[in-house]
């Protein structure tokens, strides 16, 4: 079975988020701020945890990407991986998943 990322935002009881929760939370923080009925504090207190919510993301995800690998058979030499390749003329901005 395949582990789950962590991010290191953490849950508000002092554990870590799974990369679902992660992404669940930050939905909610954008929900809050876009509803405008936060304080200035609590504002700026969601802005920052979302941030850094954001970078974590971020980072697991290109991590993740980086280990993406697919199995390919050399000839002659049996099983290896190679590193996953994009569609041909296919670039990737930053910030883009590579789907």
């Amino acid at each position: 079975m395949m582990a789950r990322a962590k991010t290191e935002t953490g849950d508000g009881e002092g554990g870590k988020l799974d990369f679902e929760a992660s992404m669940k939370r930050l939905e909610t923080i954008v929900e809050e701020l876009e509803a405008g009925e936060l304080t200035l504090e609590d504002s700026i207190a969601r802005y920052e945890e979302g941030m850094r919510l954001s970078r974590r993301l971020t980072q697991v995800l290109d991590e993740s990407e980086k280990r993406i690998e697919r199995l390919v058979e050399s000839a002659g030499a049996g099983p290896a991986t190679e590193p996953m390749e994009l569609s041909p003329g296919r670039e990737i901005s930053e910030g883009e998943l590579p789907l």
